[in-house]
């Protein structure tokens, strides 16, 4: 019989595996009043009901391996990138009512960006310009967001 000393654990894997098992069952008891439909009708419940029971078996299978897998501890942490991503998605939905759908896009993408050391500024111009007139044909003008594409 194993004991606590000699036991061996992935705690990474089995905190991402509890994290998905948890938002899963958060998403499905969020959306459990709304109506489910079928393939061919579908509900309001419909897609979200799907996704969140993916991520439930997703999550189930990622903790299943991670009790089995070999130990492997959780290391150092850097909460400089996470702190920047909420930033530029804060900045986002600040910006994009005022100043439109371009400029906020742009700022989300050059300032989530830094997040990544390894960025280079012709790459996140490059990208930056692709993404926004791509994000502009697809949201504003093919799905009728509601959101300004400039600020004038």
């Amino acid at each position: 019989m194993p004991t606590s000393s000699n036991l061996k654990r992935n705690y990474p894997d089995i905190l991402a595996g509890v994290v998905m098992v948890g938002l899963g069952a958060l998403g499905l008891w969020a959306g459990r009043d709304l109506r489910f439909g079928t393939p061919a009708m579908m509900g309001p419940g419909f897609l979200p009901d799907v996704i969140c029971g993916l991520l439930l078996a997703i999550g189930g299978f990622v903790l299943i391996k991670a009790l089995v897998k070999d130990r492997e501890p959780i290391g150092e942490t850097n909460i400089k990138p996470l702190i920047i991503l909420i930033i530029a998605i804060a900045g986002f939905a600040f910006l994009a009512e005022g100043l439109g759908f371009v400029v906020s896009t742009i700022w989300l993408l050059v300032i989530g960006s830094l997040a990544d050391q390894e960025s280079r500024w012709r790459e996140i111009a490059m990208s930056t310009v692709v993404l926004t007139i791509f994000g502009a044909l697809v949201f504003i003008y093919g799905l009728g967001v509601q959101m300004p594409i400039l600020p004038f």
